[in-house]
């Protein structure tokens, strides 16, 4: 019993500058962009698929009032539309067909009929476009001093449940534009990237015996089993070199976090409690955070890796779960109502481990799995709200969330 419900507290625990500042950015202050497609490719299906994604992009960047509107112009020409004239920036683009596969995009960025910033891309698959936008998107933020947003061209791993016991992993970008099922067949769950490089990822397969926990080279296909536990077995977190894992494991029948190294194989016990330790989180070198019971109920607390002293880290709400950390940061999932006849929400909070400070940062449905962005910029996490399942970005310095819809299936749990 006590492995079941461990078994259902991770799923469901699962399922920059002070980031709890005021946003002191308005909307009327931004300055406005407009975005003008002078491309000669011929597939006019494409450019739109381009033109929307590189619009989206812009606006997640949250530096501009975008214009969403579709404008066309020839590109050799510094010369705005007519409509734009007003525009404080406008970004020309001529999606171009190559000689071989896939595409070329020129893209400038013109203010007063002055060109002042040029780049040129290339890539080889038509079904990749949205990352030349999240690309165009990164080289604009970096052009106008906006924070880091490396993460926009990163890839997301998630796995969705398409049918009882059944479900894929999918490599995505961001928005999930685009999807490529990398694991299928089967019941296999909690991906994690195995390092920043994203070359290879971590998966709990629950088709032997034992829950495994299995590596993928994503460059080879090569599947590796790693390591294997009664009970449970799911990685939570590896740490910035990628030479350490946080597994939850329960070999004796109480779920417990372990450190485990990737080089030598070698397990480490971390917490050592009666009742149920689970989704550790680094938080730093030397400390983890993780959700336990101890207090009678689900809460987020911080243990030393290599010391047995216990802080309690979250005093409000009583059923506390999922989180992730950065530096002093901790995001967190709440439960914020008990309606035994109805759904309950559950939404993401934010805390200073240097403060007393809370901030919400969701208002409806169920929030959970947050991961925060190597830089700290943003928090990718999972929604599901009126049957629908999402996953949403919060840029925490500007306060605004983004959904981006999955076709179908469930999402389970992710990793970016």
């Amino acid at each position: 019993m006590k492995i079941l419900i461990s078994i259902l507290m991770t799923i469901t625990f699962i399922f920059a500058s002070d980031a709890t500042i005021e946003v002191i950015k308005k909307i009327d202050s931004l300055p406005s962009i407009a975005v003008e497609d002078g491309s000669t490719h011929k597939d006019e299906t494409l450019k739109m698929k381009f033109f929307k994604s590189l619009v989206a992009d812009l606006n997640v960047i949250s530096l501009f009032n975008v214009d969403r509107r579709k404008f066309n112009n020839d590109f050799d020409t510094n010369e705005v539309d007519v409509e734009n004239k007003n525009i404080n920036y406008v970004l020309k683009y001529n999606l171009s067909e190559n000689n071989g596969p896939g595409f070329s995009v020129e893209m400038k960025i013109i203010k007063n009929n002055e060109v002042i910033l040029r780049k040129n891309y290339k890539i080889s698959n038509h079904k990749k476009y949205m990352f030349v936008a999240h690309t165009i998107a990164y080289e604009v933020n970096n052009f106008m001093g906006g924070p880091s947003i490396e993460w926009i061209k990163r890839k997301v791993i998630f796995s969705r449940v398409v049918a009882p016991l059944k479900s894929e992993i999918v490599i995505a970008d961001y928005t999930l534009s685009y999807q490529h099922v990398v694991v299928k067949g089967g019941f296999n769950l909690f991906p994690k990237w195995s390092s920043q490089k994203q070359n290879g990822f971590y998966y709990t397969s629950l088709n032997e015996t034992k829950p495994t926990l299995k590596h993928v080279d994503t460059r080879s296909a090569k599947i590796t089993s790693l390591i294997s536990s009664e009970g449970m077995m799911t990685c939570s977190d590896v740490n910035a070199n990628g030479t350490k894992l946080l597994l939850t494991m329960a070999p004796k029948g109480q779920p417990d976090i372990y450190l485990y190294d990737v080089k030598t194989k070698k397990v480490k016990r971390v917490t050592k409690y009666k009742g149920i330790d689970v989704s550790g989180q680094f938080m730093g070198n030397d400390r983890i955070v993780f959700v336990s019971n101890r207090l009678g109920y689900p809460n987020i607390f911080s243990k030393g890796l290599y010391t047995n002293d216990i802080e309690q880290m979250v005093y409000y709400g009583k059923s506390n779960a999922s989180c992730t950390a950065n530096g002093e940061y901790i995001v967190y999932k709440a439960r914020e109502s008990s309606n035994a006849f109805s759904r309950n929400t559950f939404n993401l909070h934010i805390i200073s481990t240097k403060t007393d400070f809370i901030r919400r940062l969701t208002a409806s449905g169920v929030n959970e799995f947050p991961r925060f962005s190597n830089d700290g910029d943003a928090v990718i996490f999972i929604k599901n709200y009126k049957n629908q399942s999402s996953i949403g970005i919060i840029r925490l310095n500007h306060n605004k969330n983004y959904l981006f819809p999955l076709k179908y299936g469930k999402v389970q749990a992710m990793d970016w």
